[in-house]
């Protein structure tokens, strides 16, 4: 099959290295901003709709960096672009069919208008990086306040939709793999710990919240152990308060989930080398793979790679493939590139879709051996 490299990927911030990747695959601070003078987006008309979004397109443009951006109505959206900002959590579904978005080329930076506040603008960073993820949105809001006003009062701090996202309207989040917690049964007693000192810790994949989270070899609602740690509220505090508060919740995470693979190198390492070497045989036989399927494969493939079963690819990588095996990421793929399927499958999209997922993860997973 004929591959066609995509610079759109190579480019992407998912595929640059962050720090505690063991057990942080990235991390997000997001802003909520309502223009002064305007309804919330529930209740604008469609001129001032149209009126807000011509505002914050045209602040970008005095960004000192504005070259870097682009800006687009997401009626010119078309469903796989809609698919791929879902998939990297910056539409929250991708039914979205109003409002608009502004996107750096690198994906660092993402700014919604008109979907759930006039401004959504959050940043993201592989590893833990909240502190350089909160700069950068703030010094993006800051330069944005200098041509837009955003409605805000003395008491209540920035107003927005969901009274709970007003105050400093800052949201921090981080993406999590937790498999020694799950494969322990830890995570529930976690969650509930933290739901509350006012964190939600919930699958990044799949559904459930902290009652139904278990997630290790496909079990449970957290596929691939997959989790996402979130602030509850921007109500409460200052911005430098909810950060630090944020900072000692991941820490905590990260010490419990290290201190869970202490216990499973003495526990579980034959249980743990079995998943990880079923997951890698089950990538190098298959012609098709399902998204599923990918997910628990990276999963278990990270895992042993982590514990020291398998050598040979790194915590970036096996990041950037949560990205690289979604749907609408292998749709653009698809058809942007040049490929030859078999003949029994050329005129099935689904089945193509699979089989370049395949194909992805064993390029991929072709220099890993044991140590």
């Amino acid at each position: 099959m004929a591959k066609k490299k995509n610079s759109a990927v190579s480019d992407a911030w998912y595929t640059t290295p962050g720090i505690e990747q063991d057990v942080v695959v990235s991390s997000s601070s997001t802003l909520r901003r309502n223009l002064a003078n305007f309804p919330f987006p529930s209740r604008l008309h469609e001129s001032e709709a149209g009126r807000i979004q011509s505002i914050m397109f045209d602040a970008f443009n005095f960004l000192p960096d504005a070259n870097e951006y682009q800006a687009v109505s997401l009626e010119k959206l078309d469903d796989v672009g809609r698919k791929i900002m879902h998939e990297r959590s910056i539409l929250e579904t991708s039914d979205v069919s109003k409002g608009g978005i502004i996107m750096r080329n690198d994906g660092r930076l993402a700014c919604t208008v008109n979907t759930d506040d006039h401004v959504v603008m959050s940043t993201f960073m592989s590893g833990l990086a909240l502190d350089d993820t909160t700069r950068k949105v703030y010094d993006v809001d800051c330069e944005l306040q200098k041509h837009v006003q955003y409605a805000a009062s003395y008491d209540f701090g920035y107003l927005n939709n969901f009274i709970l996202n007003s105050g400093s309207g800052l949201a921090l989040s981080t993406v999590l793999h937790l498999p020694a917690c799950s494969l322990l049964q830890e995570v529930g007693p976690l969650a509930q710990k933290l739901s509350e000192d006012g964190f939600d810790l919930r699958a990044r994949y799949g559904s459930g919240g902290f009652d139904n989270v278990s997630g290790y070899g496909s079990r449970g609602a957290a596929l691939g152990a997959y989790y996402r740690l979130t602030t509850k509220s921007s109500a409460g505090g200052t911005e430098l308060e909810q950060l630090a508060s944020m900072r000692v919740a991941v820490q905590s995470v990260m010490l419990a989930e290290r201190n869970a693979r202490k216990k499973c190198r003495s526990t579980h390492v034959t249980e743990i080398a079995n998943y990880t070497y079923r997951s890698l045989a089950l990538a190098k036989a298959s012609f098709f793979i399902n998204l599923k399927e990918s997910v628990d494969i990276i999963s278990g493939v990270k895992f042993g790679a982590d514990m020291g079963i398998l050598d040979g690819i790194e915590s970036t990588e096996l990041h950037a493939l949560l990205y690289r095996v979604q749907e609408g990421h292998l749709e653009y793929v698809l058809n942007t590139g040049k490929f030859k399927f078999e003949k029994d499958i050329q005129d099935n999209k689904t089945r193509q879709i699979e089989r370049l997922r395949a194909l992805i993860l064993q390029e991929s997973f072709e220099g890993i051996e044991k140590p």
